[in-house]
């Protein structure tokens, strides 16, 4: 009896799988480092120590803000596949306009750098008696190998070892919460916004100028713009404008839609890591440290964690301040490159870059000046630096020739410009009363 033919079963056509939303989740975690920095530990510990409970409606108001503004910041990126400086600098046309808006944004990355070298040689002097300014140099050094393992590796590499920072930040500044658990009424009432004094509006700029920083909303966008580059449209997209992802084999078929949806749950987790974290630091310090004489400082403030609630919480502390200033310094370097190739069209050596805003740091520390009030001070200079890249945003971001279908609803731009009208308004209080010495 005759065989019957092997019949070869059905080929499959090869599918590109596609990723979770947790593989598509990232650029919003590096950008979020930038919340996470000594500047705001400065502010909220300074905040906590001197004022108690009364600020903390600025914290978490200046987290909900935050949240809209990464968010625009990411999307620009996804969607045109541009940064916002390379927006802005196709879009000036004036060369001296462009100039000088490049100008003060490398000032606000010059503040940053201070804020967060500072920190990370404030930290490593508290755990290993390092001199400041060689603390700055170690910082600076750092800040550079990641610079490289993010130019040789790939932004996925750099996303995990900044993540890997981000949850020591988070365990070193949330320790002592649950050692010594502050007063659950005096948190209701830090929630209703009142300012007491000058210095509490001096407080509450810096807390929002560490908060809502700009070199954050200038990384965002080129942070999703590296890991989601835009390419030829996808199937569904064409309508609207919009450009898919790169052809990497991870990203195809991915339209551009799910990568917004992937975008907000990725600025929701890195807003609610940053917003609970700088919420307990103010709260550890209120909590612990009012009316503690020195505790203003980051040096007092760590030697009265160290008497009141043991080493483990001060180390912890101190751990948290040097993580925080090793992420923070190399995120604020890849904003500082990316301002000055989108704005000046021109692309500089990672090394002479990196030097530009680091000597700064580093003759304020060889100058001996008091590293808090430098971090507080830089923060209020970040806060006058929001505006510029903030008003910018709402509008590129609302316009229909930019993000096609895209483009913001009304409700957003609506509450993009009421962010903007408040920290406009706050900065001019703030001049106002810093002219007036009021």
């Amino acid at each position: 009896m005759p065989k019957s033919p092997v019949v070869a079963p059905p080929q499959r056509t090869a599918v590109p799988s596609v990723p979770r939303t947790a593989w598509l989740i990232g650029p919003a975690l590096v950008a979020g480092v930038a919340y996470l920095d000594p500047g705001n530990v400065a502010s909220n510990m300074t905040a906590g120590a001197v004022y108690g409970y009364l600020l903390v409606w600025v914290v978490v108001l200046g987290n909900v803000m935050a949240w809209l503004i990464q968010y625009l910041s990411a999307k620009l990126g996804i969607v045109t596949g541009r940064s916002l400086p390379e927006t802005l600098g196709t879009r000036m046309r004036n060369r001296w306009a462009r100039r000088a808006y490049w100008l003060q944004a490398e000032l606000v990355a010059m503040a940053t750098d201070i804020a967060e070298v500072i920190g990370g040689a404030v930290a490593l002097n508290l755990l290993f008696g390092v001199p400041l300014l060689w603390g700055g140099l170690i910082t600076g050094t750092v800040s550079i190998a990641l610079l490289l393992l993010q130019s040789r590796r790939g932004p996925k590499t750099f996303e995990f070892v900044v993540i890997g920072l981000v949850v020591i930040i988070a365990i070193g500044f949330t320790y002592g919460v649950f050692v010594a658990p502050p007063d659950p009424a005096g948190i209701a009432s830090g929630l209703m916004p009142r300012f007491e004094d000058s210095g509490s509006v001096l407080l509450a700029a810096s807390i929002l100028g560490a908060t809502i920083m700009p070199h954050a909303i200038y990384a965002h966008s080129a942070l999703a713009r590296d890991r989601f580059a835009p390419g030829k449209p996808v199937f569904g997209d064409e309508t609207q404008g919009a450009r898919t992802p790169a052809p990497l084999e991870e990203l195809r078929g991915i339209s551009t839609a799910r990568l917004l949806r992937a975008t907000k749950w990725d600025v929701t987790i890195a807003m609610l890591i940053a917003g609970t974290v700088n919420l307990c630091i103010l709260l550890l310090a209120a909590a612990n440290l009012a009316g503690v004489p020195g505790t203003d400082t980051l040096e007092g403030a760590y030697a009265a964690l160290d008497a009141g609630l043991g080493p483990a919480v001060a180390t912890l502390f101190a751990v948290g301040l040097l993580a925080s200033g090793l992420a923070s310094t190399s995120v604020g370097a890849y904003a500082g490159a990316e301002i000055m190739h989108g704005l000046l069209h021109i692309r500089v050596p990672l090394l002479a870059r990196r030097l530009v805003t680091l000597i700064p740091a580093l003759i304020i520390l060889a100058a001996g000046v008091d590293p808090t009030l430098a971090l507080v001070l830089s923060q209020v200079v970040l806060s006058f630096g929001i505006p510029f890249a903030l008003i910018p945003l709402v509008a590129l971001t609302a316009k229909r020739d930019v993000l096609g279908g895209f483009r913001n609803r009304a409700v957003t731009t609506v509450a993009g410009v009421a962010a903007s009208v408040f920290l406009i308004a706050l900065n001019a209080i703030l001049l106002w009363l810093v002219l007036t010495g009021s």
